[in-house]
C-alpha cells in the first residue's frame, strides 16, 4: 500500500516549525492585550452566501478560488476563504453591536482557497486578523496600521515598507470606475487576459494586476486620488498626519486597491525586501458598509490580516526566533530508579521548570548522549542507588561540572536553582 501524502496545497507544520508559529502567536496576543483587543472564534466554515455578498461576486476570491460544497442539508457551504467576513458575521449574529461602542476583535486560524500553490502561499493558509468595528474616526485606521507594524517590528522585521492609499466611498469609486474603464477599454486587446475579463466585472482589480504590459498601460491611467470627495480627501489626509506624528513612513500608492470589494476608504499593505515577489506580509483597510451590506446595522470597520505562512517563512530565513532551551534532561537505570525518575520531574514541573525524561531504559552512555543533544542545561542522573538514598546526580552538560544532592534540596530553593539556569545560560 502506497504512503498517503498530503493534499498539494497543505503542509505539516512540523515541532520544529510549530516553535517559530507559538513565537509569533503570542507576540500578537501581547500586543493585542494591551491594547484592549479580544479574541473571537469564529467556524471555519459558512453558508456560500455569506462571502458571495461580502467579498463580491465578481472578485477571484468567489469567482474561482471557494471551497464550496453540498452538505446532507441540501445547504451551500464554504470553507473560509478569508476571515473578515465570517468575523462580522458572528459580530451581527450575536448582536455584539447592541452594547454600542466600539469593538476590538481578533482572530488565527486557518483560510483554503483554491490557488496555484506558492512559497508562502498553500490552499489551506492561516492569518492573524485584527478589526476594529464601531468608529468612523481615523485614529482607528491608523491604531491598525500601528498595530500592526508593532507586531512586525517586535518580531525582528526591519525591512518594511508601508504602501497606503484611499480607495473613497462607494460613490467615490463609481465615479473613478467609470473614468477607469472609459481609458483601458480603447487598450482591451492588449490587456493581460484576467485584465480582460475584469473589464466589466471588476475594473478596479486591474490596477492590480502583475503583467508587465498592463502595468505599463495603467501607468498613464487616471488616479482614484483625483476622484476623491471631500470627504473622503479629508479622512485620508488625517491618516497620514496622524502616521506621521508616530514616525511611522509610508508611501502613497495610488493603484492599491486590495482584491475584496467590501473596501473604503482607506487601504494599506506592508511589505517585506526580505521575501523576494511575494512581498507582503500585511494588508488590510476599512470597511465601512460590510456590516450592513451582511444584514446588519450602519457599523463602520477597519481591520488587516497578517500572512503567517509568509511572515513565518520569513522570521526563519532571519533566525529571530529565541529557541527555547530545556532546563533539566532526567536518565535513569534500574526497578527503583525509573519510576523515581517521574515524581521528580513531575515536582519539577509543578514548580515551573521544563524537564524531559529518557524514557528509551537503554544503557547510560546511550541517555548521556541524548542528553547533550537535548540542549537542556542540566542532567539529573538517578539509579537505584540514588533512588533508594533520595538522592540525586546533577550535571551542567555546559561545563562538564557534576555534583550530588539530596532530592529535597533540589526542591527546596526553586528561585536560586531558575538564577543558576539563567547564568549557565548567559555564559
Amino acid at each position: 500500500m502506497s504512503n498517503i501524502q498530503a493534499l498539494r496545497g497543505t503542509s505539516d507544520i512540523l515541532p520544529d516549525e510549530v516553535t517559530v508559529w507559538q513565537h509569533v502567536e503570542a507576540t500578537a496576543r501581547d500586543i493585542l492585550n494591551r491594547a484592549a483587543y479580544r479574541e473571537i472564534r469564529p467556524p471555519m466554515f459558512e453558508q456560500t452566501e455569506l462571502f458571495a455578498r461580502g467579498i463580491g461576486e465578481a472578485t477571484d476570491v468567489v469567482g474561482k478560488e471557494m471551497y464550496s460544497f453540498e452538505d446532507r442539508g441540501g445547504r451551500s457551504i464554504t470553507l473560509r476563504p478569508e476571515i473578515t467576513a465570517g468575523l462580522v458575521r458572528a459580530f451581527i449574529s450575536n448582536k455584539l453591536f447592541a452594547s454600542g461602542g466600539v469593538q476590538r476583535l481578533w482572530h488565527t486560524g486557518p483560510a483554503f482557497r483554491y490557488e496555484r500553490p506558492q512559497k508562502g502561499r498553500q490552499r489551506q493558509f492561516h492569518q492573524l486578523d485584527v478589526e476594529i468595528l464601531g468608529s468612523r474616526d481615523p485614529r482607528a485606521d491608523v491604531e491598525v496600521i500601528a498595530i500592526a507594524t508593532d507586531i512586525l517590528q517586535t518580531l525582528g522585521l526591519k525591512s518594511l515598507t508601508l504602501d497606503i492609499n484611499s480607495v473613497g466611498s462607494g460613490t467615490d469609486r463609481q465615479v473613478y470606475r467609470e473614468a477607469l474603464v472609459s481609458y483601458l477599454t480603447p487598450y482591451k486587446n492588449d490587456l493581460d487576459a484576467d485584465s480582460q475579463d475584469r473589464l466589466t466585472r471588476n475594473p478596479l482589480r486591474i490596477l492590480d494586476s502583475k503583467d508587465s504590459r498592463t502595468q505599463d498601460i495603467i501607468k498613464e491611467a487616471p488616479s482614484l486620488l483625483d476622484h476623491l470627495s471631500e470627504d473622503s480627501q479629508n479622512h485620508f489626509d488625517q491618516v497620514q498626519q496622524q502616521l506621521s506624528e508616530l514616525n511611522i513612513d509610508f508611501n502613497i500608492n495610488p493603484q492599491l486597491v486590495r482584491g475584496l470589494d467590501y473596501y473604503t476608504h482607506t487601504a494599506f499593505e506592508i511589505m517585506s525586501a526580505d521575501l523576494g515577489a511575494q512581498a507582503t506580509v500585511c494588508g488590510g483597510g476599512r470597511y465601512d458598509g460590510l456590516v450592513q451590506q451582511l444584514g446588519g446595522p450602519e457599523v463602520p470597520a477597519i481591520g488587516f490580516a497578517i500572512g503567517l505562512e509568509r511572515l513565518t517563512i520569513l522570521l526563519q530565513q532571519l533566525q529571530t526566533i529565541p529557541v527555547p532551551d530545556l532546563d533539566f534532561y532526567v536518565v535513569s537505570r534500574g526497578d527503583q530508579a525509573e519510576p523515581a525518575t517521574t515524581v521528580l520531574a513531575q515536582k519539577l514541573r509543578h514548580q515551573g521548570f521544563s524537564v524531559e525524561i529518557d524514557l528509551s531504559g537503554s544503557a547510560f552512555g546511550k541517555q548521556f548522549k541524548r542528553a547533550d543533544r537535548s540542549g537542556a542545561v542540566g542532567c539529573l542522573i538517578l539509579g537505584d542507588a540514588e533512588a533508594e538514598a533520595g538522592t540525586v546526580q546533577l550535571k551542567w552538560l555546559r561545563s562538564g561540572e557534576q555534583l550530588e544532592l539530596s532530592q529535597t534540596e533540589l526542591l527546596a530553593q526553586p528561585d536560586t536553582l531558575k538564577s543558576k539556569l539563567t547564568a549557565l545560560r548567559q555564559s
